[in-house]
Order: structure tokens, then sequence, then C-alpha cells
């Protein structure tokens, strides 16, 4: 198949923790052709979804893991798959990114669906289960934070559309930092915030669980460093071992359906204790942590999942 990943810059990917580079590689073994190309050059021209981009062939070397051809005009509908795997902020660039490229349908896959990405931003799509997650509230208003502090004592509140940890705080009932980070948030941004119980179980760590297709595939543990309420990756967490539990497999089943039903193939999600707390559609990440931890070739499910998927379309 011919095959384009729309990312962020391929050349500056750390090869041994990117998940995109993961899923390309495998394409790239199993036979499909590659290009990449930067969201920034992807365009809607006079009826044609196309983009600037570059042949691509890929190696686990470091240094040299990447060799790019020559610029080229992409008609991105000769394509078979589109990987949608630019990074958040979840912003309008990105929104504007899914509408374009939903005029490829149906004749090439975009994975994840990006219609259904543009509606299950990941801490607004949790709020369909909210059986499963903790004590949640989004607003601008000064106010209804305050009361919501009261009601669960600590809190974490965090932007709406943030990703990787950034602008992630705790406030206690007794911290004195509320007024001033909604003036701080609210001064250049338009978006809500969000807030939810703290969970004190992160100190065990925030589990991230890999489905493809809608079906559980592995989880690794994110353990936070000491002195510190986040754990993702990005800010210093640690990556362990992590196995499912009953209630893992209770949140997987209860979601499971809803994401393959809307063409979400790989996704991740993040579970704190028996709570889940975030649903990662966008751009999610764990694949080469969890193959090193079960040595299962998890990326080689995505793409019989998608795979499947072209055959399908093709009959």
């Amino acid at each position: 198949m011919r095959v384009a990943f729309q990312m962020d810059p391929i050349q500056s990917v750390n090869i041994d923790a990117d998940s995109s580079f993961r899923i390309a590689i495998e394409a790239q073994d199993r036979g499909h052709t590659l290009h990449y190309y930067h969201p920034d050059r992807l365009r809607f021209e006079e009826g044609r979804v196309r983009a600037t981009g570059q042949a691509m062939s890929l190696r686990r070397e470091k240094g040299n893991h990447v060799t790019l051809g020559p610029e080229e005009a992409l008609e991105l509908g000769d394509f078979d798959v589109v990987w949608l795997r630019q990074d958040p902020p979840f912003d309008m660039n990105y929104i504007t990114t899914t509408h374009i490229l939903d005029h490829l349908a149906p004749g090439t896959l975009v994975v994840n669906d990006p219609f259904w990405v543009r509606n299950f931003p990941e801490k607004l799509l949790v709020l369909r289960f909210p059986h499963l997650t903790p004590a949640t509230t989004i607003t601008r208003d000064l106010a209804t934070l305050k009361a919501f502090r009261d009601r669960h004592g600590d809190m974490i509140l965090k932007p709406l559309y943030g990703n990787g940890g950034a602008g992630v705080f705790r406030l206690g009932r007794d911290d004195f930092n509320l007024n001033a980070l909604h003036e701080l948030f609210t001064g250049f941004m338009r978006e809500p915030l969000i807030a939810q119980q703290f969970l004190p179980d992160v100190v065990n760590g925030d589990k991230r669980i890999i489905l493809v297709d809608g079906e559980p595939v592995g989880a690794i543990n994110r353990v936070p460093q000491k002195g510190e309420t986040r754990s993702n990756m990005h800010v210093g967490g640690k990556a362990e071992p992590a196995t499912l539990t009953e209630r893992d497999r209770e949140i997987c089943a209860a979601i499971g359906p809803t994401l393959r039903e809307h063409g979400q193939i790989f996704v991740g999600i993040d579970v704190i204790g028996q709570y889940l707390t975030e649903i990662n559609v966008t751009s999610p990440t764990g694949l080469q942590e969890l193959e090193r931890f079960n040595g299962v070739n998890v990326t080689a499910r995505i793409w019989e999942a998608i795979e499947a998927r072209c055959t399908s379309v093709a009959s």
C-alpha cells in the first residue's frame, strides 16, 4: 500500500520511544511505500487534498534514521492510508487539518478517523462515561472551580486541550494559587479549564492501556518522579511493565465499541487506580515501551486492522 504520514518533523524523533516512527518502520517492513509531510504543507486545492511531501525510508540507526526524497506534490487521494500523527495542542490549526482530511473518505483510509478525532478530544470523550471517571468539571468560571474544590478537596487543574503534562497543577483545599492560575490561564486562552478530583493512587502510577480497534492489547505503568504529580514521560515519568486488571478490562469493554465504530484504530487510555482519566486519540504514545516489556509486536496488530479495513473497502 501507499502510506503517508502527517506528523511533526520525522528528522527529530527519538527512535527508541516515538510511536509514529515505530508505526512507520513496521509499515516499511510489511512492504508498504512511505511518504512524509508536515501538517503545514497540507492543503485543499480546487477540490483535491494535496500536500508537499517526500518519499521516506527508515532505519533503526540513531542519527541516521531517515532518508527523504526530493519534495513533491502528493495527491493524498491516491494513497491507501494517511496517518494523522502530529502532536497536539488540539487547536484550530489541528482541527482544520481534520476538516481537510475528511475529504479523502471513502477512498483513502485516514487513521485515526479525522471526523471523530475532531469530535473526540481526549479530555472530553471521557465525559460519555461518567461511571468510569473521577469527579470532573469543565468551566472558565472561577466560582464553579472553587465550589468543585470545596466538594472534593484536592483537585487537578489543567488546560482542556493541553498535552504531555504541560500546565497540570495539583491544588489542595487550602492552596492559595487557584485565583492566580485562573487569571493566568484565562488571560491567554479562550478555552475552558478542566478540573478533576485528585486521585492519590497516582503515586503508584498512571497506567497507559493501548487499544487496537477497540480491544486492549497491553499496558505500561508510568510512575511519577518523587515529589511530582505528573506521570507523563515528557516530564520525567518512568515507564514500567503493567498487567491488565479486571477493572481495566471493564473500562476497555465499556469504551471499546465506541472507539471501533468511530474509526479510532490506535488509542491510548489513561487509568489511575480504578478510574479512567483520558482517552487519547490524537497522537497516542507507548508502543515501543509496551513492546520492550512484553515482547509482543503490538504495532503489527495495528497494521493488521488497517489492512483488513483497506481490503474490505477495496472489495
